[in-house]
């Protein structure tokens, strides 16, 4: 999956998103990341939140129920519009939607190909189950594109998002237009964003 967005928020969006950017490690239980960009009639929308604040664990699946609970999860963060509610004026629909589970495993395998496997291996071995509690830490990813026919309307969001997966706390959030970037918190007590005047 890209670390961007769509070829077309490339050089508008991803300079700001990429100082934002958190390794798995680092990410704090019960708080999400959404950074959204707009381009014309455009919105593509990138989400991230940690294993444990969408399906309740962060190790690896290791049976048939982790497994269907991650499925369903991946599901319902491919559905954008039933999280990330906007008004129906604003004429929005689903271009694109993609989401997926990663893994720390996978994130090191990607970026320390070339380390020695053999030291690595042997010492995984002497740590034993201190290392598979410790470095299991997975985070669930999702990008969106959206086309919305009357942007001028879309005046808010409601995040029934917190509705739906009940271990999430906060959702930071980034949005990048052509005028620049604005950060917001938004929290489970008060799930709405205000947009009105930032078109």
């Amino acid at each position: 999956m890209n670390r961007c967005f769509p070829i077309v928020f490339s050089i508008l969006a991803c300079p700001a998103i990429a100082e934002g950017t958190r390794e798995l490690d680092s990410h704090e239980h019960g708080v999400g990341k959404l950074n959204i960009a707009y381009l014309g009639n455009t919105v593509a929308m990138e989400f991230h939140a940690p294993g444990a604040d969408i399906v309740g664990f962060e190790y690896e699946a290791k049976n048939a129920n982790d497994r269907a609970s991650i499925d369903a999860a991946v599901a319902t963060l491919a559905r954008p519009l039933e999280l990330f509610v906007m008004p129906a004026a604003a004429e929005c629909t689903v271009t694109q939607a993609s989401a997926e589970l990663e893994s720390e495993d996978e994130h090191e395998e990607v970026h320390d190909h070339e380390d020695d496997h053999d030291e690595d291996h042997a010492e995984e071995q002497h740590d034993g189950d201190k290392h598979e509690n410790e470095a299991s830490h997975t985070e669930f990813h999702a990008e969106y594109t959206l086309t919305c026919g009357n942007l001028d309307e879309l005046y808010g969001i409601t995040f029934k998002y917190f509705e739906i997966f009940e271990n999430a706390l906060e959702l930071e959030v980034q949005i990048v237009s052509e005028t620049g970037a604005q950060a917001f918190e938004i929290e489970r007590d008060d799930p709405k964003l205000e947009l009105r005047g930032m078109f």
